[in-house]
């Protein structure tokens, strides 16, 4: 349980919140561990098995208080809400922003400008760990070519030098993927990014975790007010979820990928725990499915800096606290969007 950016995040399983005069009491197993006044609180996210008193939502609808409901893993179920509140305010902003205008290109700028750090920020660090001197050299020389994007980065002229930039950092980044594998090399061989349908183990695996992170940054999005489908770095597409896709590009490297290379270089994953399919696609099998899915929730549950919050919170809320503060940017509250940066 965390109170971050005047909200309550909620993640003890069995809790109980009621409300107790101006404020809300956190029960577990009847004994009660956590009291706040509301007034210090704008909403309030619940992850997994969460009772809610009717008191209590209802004092939050006609508050306009914000009242979320998330799945443990972070997927989207509901949000109680009265008569229609700033949220039409916040979508309306969000429409405006999205597109080619300065407003919509800075952010997009800036989630790039996150993703290639903490991209870089892999590199560096996988290139530390290297007992090979070429994979190491390699990956050096890419984390010093991706430092260089950066600062081009501060000089694009538009929304499409920003994506252009974007792919080209991707492409060197997965172009020394395989440089980070150090273990069980040949069932793991990367011979570039394959999607629909991946074409080998590697691929498989991370296409498997970033749909994981996906659904977390869509609930993100959905749990602030935020129109998903609405994005700044992606084009919209119908049944596409821009947005979602636009808040995870900050935290593929953190998320997805080091969980990934950790599963294959600590041998916790092997080739026995994927499907290879006619025509040659490969896929995780049930075991290897259970395998991740255990380890990406318990890769949520590490605490990391935030280093514009000045303190540590879990990886797993990350991503709502990123959606919130695009939405307090869009709202004008603040100047700009600030990427996260892993540290």
């Amino acid at each position: 349980m965390r109170e971050l950016l005047n909200t309550l995040y909620v993640t003890t399983d069995r809790s109980y919140l009621r409300l107790d005069h101006e404020t809300v009491r956190l029960e577990v197993e009847g004994q009660s561990r956590f009291q706040m006044p509301l007034h210090h609180l704008g909403a309030i996210m619940c992850f997994g098995n969460i009772l809610v008193s009717p008191a209590l939502m209802a004092r939050c609808a006609e508050d306009g208080r914000s009242l979320v409901f998330l799945s443990a893993r972070g997927e989207f179920q509901a949000r109680v809400q009265g008569p229609t509140s700033g949220n039409v305010l916040l979508r309306r902003a969000q429409y405006g922003a999205a597109g080619a205008g300065e407003l919509g290109m800075n952010i997009a700028r800036n989630m790039v400008a996150g993703k290639i750090r903490n991209t870089r920020g892999v590199l560096v660090r996988c290139a530390r760990e290297a007992t090979d001197a070429a994979a190491r050299e390699k990956l050096r020389t890419v984390a010093g070519s991706l430092a260089q994007a950066v600062g081009r980065l501060e000089q694009a002229a538009n929304l499409d030098v920003v994506r252009g930039l974007e792919g080209e950092a991707a492409r060197e980044y997965f172009g020394c993927f395989d440089a980070m594998v150090r273990a069980n090399q040949e069932a793991f061989q990367f011979r570039g990014r394959s999607r629909r349908p991946p074409l080998d183990r590697i691929n498989a695996l991370l296409s498997f975790l970033y749909t994981l992170l996906k659904n977390d940054c869509v609930g993100a999005a959905e749990g602030v007010g935020l129109d998903p489908q609405v994005g700044f770095l992606h084009e919209m597409r119908p049944g596409r979820p821009a947005l979602a896709l636009d808040l995870m590009e900050e935290l593929r490297a953190v998320l997805a990928d080091r969980l990934a290379l950790t599963l294959i270089n600590r041998r916790q994953i092997g080739a026995d725990d994927f499907e290879l399919r006619p025509g040659g696609a490969v896929y995780l099998a049930e075991k290897g499915r259970k395998t991740v899915l255990v380890a990406y929730q318990e890769r949520k549950q590490e605490e990391v800096e935030h280093s514009l919050l000045g303190q540590k919170v879990l990886l797993g809320l990350v991503a709502h606290l990123q959606a919130r503060l695009l939405a307090r940017h869009l709202r004008g509250d603040t100047e700009g969007y600030v990427p996260f940066l892993y540290r």
